[in-house]
């Protein structure tokens, strides 16, 4: 006789972490590691990204550095896809194309293999945040750039308040937990 072993689903908002004044005073990061590290939570945060794009071609994901990476790999897990990791300059090891975006005071960059997504991919991006949208940005300027086509973009985390989504109107957006306010 098989025993089915039920378990509640969490409520994923309570398995993120306010952390008061870090990395800087007046911010109040979200720390996702409680969730990663509970089993149903992180399972069910996998399923919710994954389930808008199933029965969809996605040929990739792609996530940035470092913890769309987490999210990212799993997604493609689930939905048969290849993965592309999008990192820091100087991180990967072969020929890169690198985007330039605009932070709160200066700039950054990010790089993605010249190889990495062929014309005419459907590719998936996937985060754990979206903020003011600047990584996110610049993710899909390399995808793009490399003539792959983005299906979509899924995130964990949307913190409304900070207008991120006004930089993707072009795509479509799915995120699982939205903070308005801060």
């Amino acid at each position: 006789m098989n025993h089915i072993h039920q378990c509640a689903l969490p409520n994923l908002a309570t398995l993120i972490r306010d952390i008061p004044n870090f990395p800087k005073p007046g911010i109040v990061f979200k720390d996702i590691t409680p969730l990663l590290a509970n089993a149903a939570g992180l399972s069910l945060a996998v399923e919710l990204l994954t389930q808008p794009y199933r029965g969809r071609r996605i040929d990739l994901v792609v996530g940035a550095e470092s913890r769309g990476f987490i999210f990212g790999t799993a997604v493609a897990r689930n939905l048969s896809a290849g993965f592309v990791p999008i990192r820091k300059p100087g991180k990967l090891p072969y020929q890169t194309r690198t985007a330039t975006y605009e932070l709160e005071y200066g700039t950054d960059s990010l790089a993605m293999h010249v190889d990495a997504i062929q014309p005419g991919q459907e590719v998936l991006l996937v985060d754990d945040l979206l903020a003011t949208g600047g990584t996110m940005q610049a993710s899909c300027q390399l995808v793009e750039a490399a003539g792959g086509h983005i299906a979509g973009i899924a995130v964990l985390i949307e913190l409304g308040f900070l207008h991120g989504r006004d930089k993707l109107r072009d795509y479509d957006i799915h995120s699982i937990i939205s903070y308005d306010h801060e």
